[in-house]
């Protein structure tokens, strides 16, 4: 039996990603951040276990019903102070994104 149709093209080790960085940069890059405290930890240590849209407090145990909602809407938007997150729950995450969906529908029909 014959098999056609298919080529691997090998490509150059140091191959550039479409931001320029090679895929050992990369590597390089996640493996130095890999120690630092990623932004949920800050945010849940500065503001507490507490939810900032229905005041729930929450126990360490339960802490994954915690979410970070960044305040101006962009995730990259991380300062060591916290001043763009708030924690708040699963639930009033899920609402506070809804309305935002729900505004931008009613809005296409004006």
């Amino acid at each position: 039996m014959r098999r056609s149709g298919y080529h691997i093209k090998k490509t150059t080790r140091n191959r550039k990603a479409e931001s320029g960085k090679s895929v050992e940069e990369f590597i390089r890059e996640a493996r130095s951040l890999g120690g630092k405290e990623g932004y949920r930890e800050q945010s849940l240590r500065i503001h507490g276990l507490i939810c900032a849209k229905c005041a729930r407090e929450f126990e360490d145990k339960d802490r994954h019903l915690l979410t970070v909602h960044h305040k101006d809407g962009n995730p990259r938007n991380n300062p060591p102070d916290g001043s763009n997150w708030e924690n708040l729950c699963v639930y009033c995450h899920d609402d506070e994104h809804s309305r935002g969906l729900l505004a931008d529908y009613l809005d296409r029909g004006k």
